[in-house]
């Protein structure tokens, strides 16, 4: 599979990456759904302490272990839990930060992260504080770089411009475009976008609409209403111009951007990661092809969390 560098690091990522958070609570499937991903070419995974309560990173160290050298690992950090009490609180202070470190290497059984993110932010944060403790956690090596997983203009701005992160992780796909309106800022900083959702839900995968859940029937999806969505899966579906799997076409349009350094896939399935490893080793799209894509959907923009 290609690979692609993550901002101005040596981290050489598979063009896809498995999104952990959807492996379950069992350990030995999880495990197979991890090796099948590791067989099939991708080498990297993306997790977070909050996912189970630290049970999907305990999973992920245990699948990886006797691996740890042929992959790249994501993980996140910022919301501070228990895992005997329910809910968690959001907690993006250096103290926090360089505690739950220490809980996420032992529970993915290594001694270093490869990238490590900060699992949402607000503009109100202590941010130079945040900053501080990655940048000492970077110069102790337990990890190589880090990120940021938020949408929030305001915040992604603000990281940018007073911090070295390499990444930032934002759902985006051909049915939610906010993340375009960033990529000039990003490329003029050298910072890559990792892509969550590429599949919006399923809704650019082979199930049918008709088996879209009972929000998105009732209301739609982000800017498409239910009846929005027939009209624009059905034009995407049925075009002269592209003739393949709608999981195709979302998935090579986030490719499609040199930002973009991967799009983070969840699968349950082995069947699934087959799907989306075979997806993007087909031909990418033209420029034509992306332009027409553009034009078919609509580039939206992320009204909240402006200053």
């Amino acid at each position: 599979m290609k690979k692609r560098k993550i901002g101005t690091t040596d981290l050489e990522v598979s063009e896809i990456g498995l999104g952990c958070m959807s492996l379950g609570t069992d350990q030995n499937y999880a495990t197979q759904i991890i090796d099948a991903a590791l067989d099939a070419g991708i080498n990297y995974f993306d997790t977070a302490d909050l996912y189970d309560k630290g049970l999907n990173e305990q999973f992920v160290g245990n699948a990886i272990k006797h691996r740890r050298n042929d992959l790249i690992l994501a993980t996140k950090a910022g919301n501070r839990f228990e895992r005997d009490k329910e809910g968690w609180e959001w907690d993006p202070s250096k103290k926090h930060i360089k505690s739950a470190v220490k809980d996420s290497l032992t529970r993915l059984q290594t001694d270093y992260i490869d990238l490590y993110q900060l699992h949402g932010g607000t503009i109100e944060d202590p941010i130079d504080e945040t900053i501080e403790a990655f940048e000492e956690l970077k110069q102790e090596g337990v990890i190589r770089h880090y990120g940021i997983s938020s949408i929030r203009p305001n915040v992604i701005k603000e990281y940018v411009k007073r911090s070295n992160v390499e990444s930032v992780m934002m759902q985006y796909s051909l049915l939610d475009r906010r993340a375009e309106e960033w990529f000039s800022l990003l490329d003029d900083h050298q910072t890559s976008v990792v892509a969550r959702g590429p599949l919006a839900k399923g809704l650019l995968a082979k199930k049918p609409l008709s088996a879209a859940g009972e929000k998105i029937q009732k209301d739609g999806y982000l800017d498409y209403t239910f009846e929005e969505l027939k009209v624009v899966l059905d034009k995407l579906s049925s075009h002269d111009e592209f003739k393949r799997p709608l999981s195709e076409l979302a998935l090579h349009y986030c490719l499609a951007h040199p930002t973009v350094a991967a799009v983070v896939c969840g699968a349950s399935s082995i069947e699934q990661i087959e799907d989306n490893v075979r997806a993007v080793e087909t031909n990418p799209l033209t420029e034509e092809q992306v332009t027409l894509l553009k034009s078919l959907t609509k580039a939206s923009t992320y009204e909240q969390h402006r200053s």
